[in-house]
């Protein structure tokens, strides 16, 4: 890209931990620190629905059971995703992607979609969720980021609306990072921070590539990293790292 538009501080699945991750009440939490743009995670539901979710099954953060791809949106339109963190938050629903859409744009803020597939479904997954998000962000002031881990994912999605940026997700570099990100047709590296240091963060910079990186909780760490020209930090210290620092 160009022109990079999104802020350098991101808020992690809404407001990390502040908040029961990956709902909207998530990111009404990291929005009063500040924050202007946010990560979450999305895959589908048994009818092909992009919803806001994690992992592959329910049992961590709702009172469902199972795997996520087994209940249809009407059926986890019935779960609490809420109570498991704190009982404050007991009774908020699972979100469509469709109602993320409605509430960033309404307040000016900008996403960073990653495409998390349950397993065996990858392509379908990074195509639905790329389609979706084209029309739901069609005519927005800025297009949502696009990762995955999944590169099948991100050639799903780039074969499906190849005019959203994508970035390729990382827990550790391999030899040829710069090579996939080509391949891919990506415009920014996002990798666990621990991976990066000035030398690397250079090299992609380079190469025409932006870095973002997850999930920096620390103030020192995020200072250092800032210094060498990171352009986008994931966090979950939404009370910690001021976005405007």
């Amino acid at each position: 890209m160009t022109n990079w538009p999104y802020p350098r501080f991101i808020a992690h699945r809404g407001a990390g931990k502040l908040a029961p991750e990956n709902t909207l009440a998530a990111f009404r939490h990291g929005a009063s620190f500040g924050y202007r743009m946010f990560e979450f995670d999305v895959k589908l539901s048994a009818d092909g629905k992009p919803i806001l979710m994690h992992d592959a099954t329910l049992d961590r953060t709702t009172t469902g059971k199972g795997r996520v791809d087994a209940l249809t949106l009407g059926e986890l339109a019935a779960l609490d995703a809420g109570g498991w963190h704190s009982p404050a938050y007991a009774g908020e629903p699972v979100p469509t992607l469709a109602a993320i859409a409605r509430y960033t744009q309404a307040n000016g803020f900008m996403v960073n979609i990653e495409i998390k597939p349950v397993p065996g479904i990858e392509y379908r997954t990074g195509a639905a969720v790329a389609l979706d998000a084209l029309s739901l962000w069609k005519g927005a002031g800025t297009p949502p980021l696009l990762s995955s881990f999944s590169e099948v994912a991100l050639e799903a999605a780039h074969q499906v609306a190849p005019d959203l940026p994508r970035a390729l997700l990382l827990d550790t570099l391999p030899a040829d990072w710069l090579e996939r990100l080509r391949r891919l047709e990506c415009v920014a590296l996002d990798a666990n921070h621990r991976e990066l240091d000035a030398a690397v963060i250079g090299a992609a910079h380079s190469a025409g590539f932006k870095v973002l990186c997850y999930t920096v909780n620390d103030r020192v760490r995020a200072a250092n990293l800032l210094s060498w020209g990171l352009d986008g930090l994931i966090t979950d210290a939404v009370d910690q790292i001021a976005p405007q620092s």
